[in-house]
C-alpha cells in the first residue's frame, strides 16, 4: 500500500501523545561522497562526486570543533533563519569521517538539525579537505553566526537520514545500503 520509493522495516505501538518529531532525542545523518577522479553514472543519485583527493586528516581536524553545543547559524539556510526566529543552538554529539573504498562516509548525530545544516557542514569540510579553507577557521565560522561565513552547501545526493533515537531508547539507525556494501566497492 506504500509508494514504490518508500519502505517499511517495522512497526510499533506507541503511547498516546507520541510524536515522531518531538519525542526524538537524537537524529543521525550519513552523507556519502564518491572520492575518485571518475564519476559513476550508477551512483550519481546516491553519492556526491568529488574528483579531487580529499585530505581526511584536514577534514577531521575541521570537524572536531563542531562537536558540542553551538549556535549553528553559520551552517543553516539563511532564508530559514530570517523567517523562523527560533534558536539555532544545537548539540552535535558525534561527527565521524571514514573511508569505505572510493566512498567517504560522514556520519553526524545531534539533538536536532537546522535546514541545510548537514549539507553545509559537509560542504565546508570538503573545502577544508581540498585546501580551499583552513581547518582552523571553523571556530571563527561558528562565532560569526552568519551563513556567508561557512562553505558551500553540498548537494542533496549523498544525504541520508540514517536513524532517529527516541526518549524510550528505541533507535531506528540503519546504514544506508550504498555504504553497507563491500569496502572495495565501487
Amino acid at each position: 500500500m506504500l509508494p514504490r520509493d518508500l519502505g517499511l522495516r517495522e512497526t510499533a505501538i506507541v503511547e498516546a501523545g507520541f510524536s515522531a518529531r518531538f519525542s526524538a532525542c537524537e537524529r543521525t545523518y550519513v552523507y556519502a561522497i564518491l572520492n575518485r577522479p571518475a564519476p559513476s553514472a550508477l551512483m550519481a543519485r546516491y553519492a556526491h562526486h568529488v574528483p579531487r583527493q580529499l585530505d581526511l586528516e584536514a577534514m577531521r581536524a575541521a570537524g572536531a570543533p563542531l562537536v558540542g553545543e553551538h549556535d549553528f547559524s553559520s551552517f543553516a539556510s539563511a532564508t530559514l533563519l530570517q523567517t523562523d526566529g527560533g534558536s539555532a543552538v544545537r548539540t552535535l554529539r558525534h561527527l565521524e569521517i571514514e573511508p569505505r573504498g572510493a566512498l567517504l562516509r560522514i556520519a553526524i548525530a545531534a539533538d536536532g538539525f537546522l535546514h541545510h545544516m548537514v549539507r553545509t557542514i559537509v560542504g565546508t569540510l570538503v573545502e577544508c579537505a581540498t585546501g580551499r579553507r583552513c581547518p582552523g577557521e571553523i571556530p571563527a565560522i561558528l562565532a560569526a553566526r552568519d551563513r556567508s561565513a561557512a562553505g558551500l552547501t553540498a548537494p542533496p545526493n549523498g544525504l541520508y537520514l540514517a536513524g532517529v533515537r527516541y526518549t524510550d531508547g528505541y533507535d531506528s539507525f540503519a546504514e544506508p545500503p550504498i555504504l553497507d556494501a563491500t569496502p572495495g566497492f565501487p
